[in-house]
């Protein structure tokens, strides 16, 4: 819960500063970029987590592969003040929080969708275009295939579920046929 509550101040301070700037889907751009990165390299991710080196040091780390990527001052400050205060550890949640806040703005929202089997791009489209219908919001989904739902689809919009898949309405069939016994 505290680390939440941190990565939510941070983030509200960072989007604040970006929608002053009319900058608030670039900076999440380089936010996410710089998330990704330190995914994919666990030894620099375990660096600036590491409380052994100096803060000096990782701020001069993260100094050299901001001048390599290219971000805004804006992220880039950023990004130094987390290393900074030792809060680097907390960028992935700052992210989803900042996104969340994006997407309020920007009346977005994502939706998940998983099936058994890959959709047609016509179901595709309809299945969008009922979200947007209930949210009242762009719709942004995200598909993934899950071959243990064995058919139908499972939608996930913010904290709601729909589940449509052939595995619930098995497991409701034996829920039913367990209390007739």
């Amino acid at each position: 819960m505290i680390g939440t509550d941190i990565a939510k101040r941070y983030a509200r301070a960072l989007f604040d500063i970006a929608r002053e700037e009319d900058t608030i889907e670039a900076i999440y751009d380089e936010l996410k970029g710089f998330s990704s990165l330190l995914e994919q390299s666990a030894d620099l991710a375990e660096f600036f987590a590491n409380p052994v080196f100096d803060s000096s040091d990782k701020v001069a780390v993260m100094r050299d592969i901001l001048e390599k990527v290219k971000m805004s001052s804006i992220t880039s400050n950023f990004l130094k003040l987390l290393v900074d205060k030792r809060r680097i550890d907390a960028l992935e949640q700052i992210e989803e929080c900042y996104r969340k806040y994006m997407d309020d703005v920007l009346n977005n929202v994502r939706v998940d969708v998983k099936t058994a089997f890959p959709l047609s791009s016509k179901l595709s489209a309809r299945i969008k275009e009922q979200m947007e219908g209930m949210t009242g919001k762009n719709v942004e989904m995200v598909v993934d295939e899950d071959p243990s739902l064995l058919g139908g689809v499972v939608i996930g919009v913010g904290d709601t579920l729909y589940d449509g898949s052939v595995r619930a309405q098995l497991n409701s069939i034996r829920e039913l046929i367990k209390e007739d016994m």
